[in-house]
């Protein structure tokens, strides 16, 4: 018996709707790594297409027949792929899909040396259309910050608090997630570590507080680096700090236009 394929019904009111599509599929996916070729992690998809004005609905179960076809292979090489193949099998005019996911890196203590897993949420966020193809790359990064005012009125301390910086950036060669961990962590007062001993606590104190820094250094500092690197063609920057003597966070914020 042939079952009717209600999706593609006329639909009469002459709405296109630019998104449409399935969100938060949980999925295993395997990424590249520097340091061991390849990382599989776990990430939380999302999938859309542009809908025509004609056409009453989109088929959702493509988009998760394109996802089981391509889930080792989600990388920043196979991306543009990925979408094209969403544009084809859904017959649509655009094609837009989200990947955010948990990325791991092993990190030495700087005394002790012990060794521990950093996680940092990381995202690709593609679109491909007839005007083109975009992809962005979005890493989190957890730092420490010690206020300078703070550090200058005070007879002896200074407040200092956890800060999340977000970096997003379009390039045009390859981009490693590392390197933007790195290019953020070095422009903090100090990085952040998921095991310490003593003498690496110590060292890390000392480090913040030799090295203050405003919201506002952050980024700037971390923006600084990005306008020399040749391969981004655009970025944004921003730095939130949880504050720790005060009952709200610091904020600073940096893109650079294409």
């Amino acid at each position: 018996m042939m079952l009717e394929d209600v999706q593609n019904r006329k639909d009469h009111r002459q709405i296109a709707i630019d998104k449409v599509g399935v969100k938060n599929i949980v999925y295993p996916v395997t990424v590249l790594d520097r340091a061991h070729g390849e990382q599989h992690t776990v990430a939380t998809v999302n999938m859309y297409v542009g809908l025509p004005h004609h056409f009453k609905g989109t088929h959702m179960s493509r988009f998760v027949e394109v996802l089981n076809e391509y889930h080792r292979g989600i990388a920043l090489q196979s991306f543009e792929k990925i979408l094209e193949k969403i544009r084809r099998h859904l017959d649509a005019a655009s094609a837009h899909m989200e990947v955010s996911f948990p990325y791991f890196l092993e990190k030495q203590a700087p005394v002790s040396r012990e060794t521990s897993i950093m996680s940092y949420p990381c995202a690709f966020r593609g679109s491909l259309t007839d005007q083109g193809y975009d992809l962005v790359v979005e890493v989190k990064v957890p730092v420490t910050s010690v206020c300078p005012c703070s550090k200058a009125i005070s007879q002896g301390g200074a407040h200092n608090q956890r800060s999340e910086v977000t970096v997003q950036v379009r390039f045009q060669e390859f981009v490693w997630l590392e390197d933007i961990i790195q290019l953020v962590e070095s422009r903090a007062s100090a990085e952040v570590y998921s095991l310490l001993k003593r003498a690496d606590e110590k060292y890390l104190t000392e480090k913040a507080y030799n090295n203050p820094k405003f919201v506002e250094d952050i980024v700037r500092d971390a923006a600084h680096a990005l306008i020399r690197d040749p391969n981004v063609t655009w970025f944004s920057v921003e730095a939130e700090n949880f504050e720790s003597i005060h009952n709200h966070n610091a904020y600073a914020y940096v893109e650079k236009y294409e």
